[in-house]
């Protein structure tokens, strides 16, 4: 039940409400049922009730249903909160929040059709505002232990899977993949994870592990941190991303329209929604308050990454870059070294640092330009990292990337790289091709610094 405006999410509960309605048809035809629920009832069924009939329709369904069966009823809600964390996306929380807060509470409050409800969402649900006057839940969540295993899988649980499927091979790389999680003091697997891989190794014992997580949740939360530039968080980001840990205090009694309102609470909900876990439940303390919180797995890992990769990309693409691509152009080694060190210094470090990292990052501010960007094609007798083509100038720049260990190293590195663009003849592929004049950088990396040098061949 979502929407982009309130009068389509509302539309959605009427649409499933009318489904469920339609699913308990013969409660309409009994004549044990009281005959004014039976005509909200219809009305439900046929998407015609007033708005107040909607928000007493559980209470409507599950009097009907008792009067039908002689029994009180068992109500399951799954997922209570994300037509609420969908309004406070999209600005009408207040609006959806009444209408949660009506259905919910009229059902849940003093009930004699209610035999008992189990309610579950990523926020615990003790003191939301949605549930007043309601106080005899029994909260139980990922941080305690009465159903710590209950959560996913454990350990055991996957290897009997494993063996039973005949993928025992498989299992490090599913722990490095899809476990990682620590609810209570348990280890544990993401079943939706381990079920869709090993249902793609029936269909291909060489499928790869792949991102089954990202699809099924909303990842607009991490980018919402990155973008809050009165967040000091890109460093946290940089250590959890090279597998580091992060302490903090957890908040677990948040609402959603108060998300935002600070770092504690964003740490928060990053860590009730799975992007986040314990690293060590030993590490919290009752003297500091604060959790150990870790990315849990390669997976979650990915999603990180990838979002980081496009916040930079949009950054740049927002940014007046043609200073720099001028100075590209006009082989100004000092001011493109300059001017990429001080790009390096506001991004975000989505890997430990390796060519890789820097490869992405020079082409990241080339996407986009106007200029056509090849990443390892094959020119002259191998394959230059970067080409940057401007065909109705005639010219390119090819940029070979180092990854010095020490910034002592630098300078000979971007000479290492020079050597490499002439010793393989990168340049005179572009030229045999049509090129005039090619740039061609040695650019060296280490850390977030960097150095470029470079020469210019002409035809």
């Amino acid at each position: 039940m979502e929407g982009l405006n309130f009068d389509s999410a509302y539309g959605m509960l009427e649409a499933v409400v009318s489904e469920l309605c339609v699913e308990h048809y013969y409660l309409a035809e009994s004549q044990a049922v009281n005959p004014v629920h039976r005509e909200i009832f219809l009305r439900l069924a046929k998407k015609e009730a007033s708005e107040e009939e909607v928000k007493n329709s559980l209470y409507t369904l599950l009097a009907m249903m008792h009067v039908y069966y002689g029994k009180q009823v068992i109500l399951l809600v799954d997922e209570y909160d994300v037509p609420l964390a969908k309004a406070s996306e999209n600005g009408y929380y207040e609006q959806m929040l009444d209408v949660i807060r009506s259905m919910l509470g009229q059902v849940l409050k003093g009930n004699l059709s209610l035999k008992f409800s189990v309610v579950t969402g990523c926020l615990r649900i003790v003191k939301e505002s949605i549930f007043t006057g309601t106080n005899n839940f029994v909260p139980d969540t990922i941080s305690g232990r009465r159903y710590e295993q209950y959560f996913g899988f454990t350990e055991k649980e996957v290897q009997a899977l494993l063996k039973s499927t005949g993928f025992s091979e498989y299992q490090e790389e599913i722990r490095l993949w899809y476990d990682g999680y620590l609810f209570g003091r348990e280890k544990i697997y993401c079943p939706w994870d381990v079920l869709n891989y090993i249902n793609s190794l029936q269909d291909d014992p060489n499928a790869r592990p792949e991102n089954f997580w990202e699809n099924t949740s909303h990842n607009g939360i991490i980018r919402s941190f990155i973008d809050r530039t009165d967040l000091a968080v890109n460093e946290k980001f940089e250590t959890l991303l090279a597998g580091g840990t992060i302490l903090e205090r957890i908040e677990e009694d948040l609402t959603y329209d108060v998300l935002h309102s600070s770092e504690e609470n964003l740490w928060s909900i990053l860590y009730l929604t799975g992007y986040l876990t314990q690293a060590d439940a030993s590490e919290k303390t009752a003297e500091t308050g604060l959790t150990a919180l870790k990315i849990p797995n390669r997976e979650i890992r990915s999603i990180f990454t990838d979002t980081v990769a496009k916040w930079f990309q949009d950054t740049v693409a927002g940014m007046d870059r043609r200073s720099l691509f001028e100075a590209f152009w006009n082989g100004d080694a000092e001011k493109i070294t300059e001017q990429l060190n001080d790009l390096l210094f506001q991004t975000i470090s989505y890997y430990d640092y390796r060519e890789s990292y820097y490869h992405a990052f020079l082409s990241g501010i080339f996407v986009g330009s106007g200029y056509g960007v090849e990443s390892n094609r094959e020119y002259g007798t191998g394959r230059p990292d970067i080409v940057v083509a401007d065909k109705k100038g005639r010219k390119a720049i090819i940029i070979e990337v180092k990854h010095s260990q020490k910034n002592s190293e630098m300078e000979a590195d971007c000479m290492t790289a020079m050597r490499q663009i002439q010793e393989r003849s990168y340049a005179d592929g572009l030229l045999s091709g049509g090129y005039r004049s090619v740039w061609c950088y040695g650019a060296a990396f280490c850390g977030k610094n960097c150095m470029v040098r470079g020469e210019c061949v002409q035809r």
